[in-house]
């Protein structure tokens, strides 16, 4: 499929902002599911499901259905789930199992994905089990995330994160564990939904209760090749203000901050003093999209080696307490997103708009963030060197 783009204007003055088109057309939707989603690394489960020999568990990615297994020696492997006999499913759900069979006429696959048996199938000529294990995917984890990527030529995850493990190394993010989950469905487009995280323009206008909680002045996004990441401080508060408790985050040291960072296509880490929250956007239509955040924070209830208070860390409760704070403040701020991207979709859709311009200040993220889309849609390839990346 070919589709007609004009030039994407690599200067963020001179810029104009992705042709309406491509939030509204089904075919770029088409076109993205296999030139975006296809080519890049994407989160399907979390590694507490699969850290024993024999667990696994079942996704979708771009239209694919995907196991994801801990092999007998420990092995972390990703196939499509599908027997190479029928395409019927060799697995349903998650749980653990010694083997993975075919819930259609019972071919069995080891957990490395050889085909070991084959019901009932004496007399077949010019066959040999070698030929047909499963068609093995791509798997890797960061902090406590399975991704998988269906490029025969995918680069490794850590040099499309690059600097990120290191940035956020002091949050242990392999220790945290889940603590809460949330889906929605969103009428959007995913890529209005990625716009919208990548800039903090509209925070003092869509979300005044998180501008009074950050210092506004002080953001700022630093983009690199496939991801971006947003500085914002934390306002500092003192005992004497009557909101110091008012927020959900009541640390009160003149370095804490909420760091955010994207990778493309996707996902999203944003991490706060006391958890981390993990986002996924998945595109469901060319107008519809789910969006899932996860909340994870450390057993012991502190999200860094420093708790945020020392009451926090005397009583998991009050840690608890704290998480579920924050949780339920992420919640009003995720509403005022999606009333604002809903009506955004709405406004693409009318006869007076096709694109827009960048403001310098605020929206260089958005500016990165649609040059790799403009960029994955009209190359014919999938990149295949580390040196791309950098």
């Amino acid at each position: 499929m070919k589709i007609e783009l004009p030039n994407f204007q690599p200067e963020l003055a001179k810029a104009s902002t992705l042709p309406k088109s491509l939030y509204t057309d089904p075919a770029v939707y088409a076109l993205e599911q296999e030139r975006i989603f296809s080519r890049t690394w994407q989160p399907v489960g979390r590694i507490e499901q699969v850290q024993t020999p024999g667990s696994y568990f079942t996704a979708e990615v771009a239209g694919e259905p995907i196991v994801v297994v801990r092999d007998r020696e420990g092995i972390l492997r990703a196939f499509y789930n599908v027997c190479r006999h029928r395409a019927g499913p060799v697995a349903v759900g998650c749980g653990n199992r010694q083997s993975l069979t075919c819930r259609y006429h019972g071919w069995t696959y080891s957990l490395r994905g050889e085909l070991r048996n084959t019901p009932e199938f004496e007399g077949v000529e010019c066959f040999a089990k070698s030929d047909f294990g499963l068609r093995a995917v791509s798997v890797d984890t960061f902090g406590p995330i399975v991704f998988v990527n269906l490029s025969t030529e995918a680069t490794a995850l850590a040099n499309v994160i690059d600097g990120i493990p290191q940035a956020t190394a002091r949050f242990s993010l392999e220790r945290l564990t889940l603590c809460e989950r949330k889906v929605y469905e969103v009428a959007c487009n995913w890529k209005v939904y990625i716009d919208n995280y990548l800039e903090g323009y509209h925070i003092p206008i869509v979300h005044p209760a998180l501008y009074r909680e950050l210092d506004y002045s002080a953001y700022r996004v630093d983009t690199h090749r496939y991801y971006s990441s947003q500085h914002a401080p934390l306002r500092k508060k003192n005992a004497s203000d009557p909101n110091a408790t008012a927020g959900p985050y009541t640390d009160t040291t003149a370095d804490a901050e909420a760091l955010y960072y994207w990778v493309f296509p996707g996902w999203m880490l944003n991490v706060y003093p006391d958890n981390l929250q993990f986002n996924a956007v998945i595109p469901l239509a060319v107008d519809r999209t789910q969006v899932i955040f996860e909340w994870y924070m450390l057993a012991a209830g502190a999200m860094t080696e420093r708790p945020v208070d020392d009451q926090t860390a005397r009583d998991p409760e009050a840690a608890r307490a704290a998480i579920a704070k924050g949780i339920a403040f992420s919640d009003v701020v995720q509403k005022e997103d999606i009333d604002i991207c809903e009506a955004v979709q709405k406004g693409l859709r009318s006869r007076s708009y096709d694109r827009g311009r960048f403001c310098v200040q605020r929206e260089h993220g958005v500016h990165h963030f649609q040059s790799l889309v403009h960029e994955f849609l009209t190359e014919q390839s999938p990149r295949s060197s580390v040196d791309d990346l950098r």
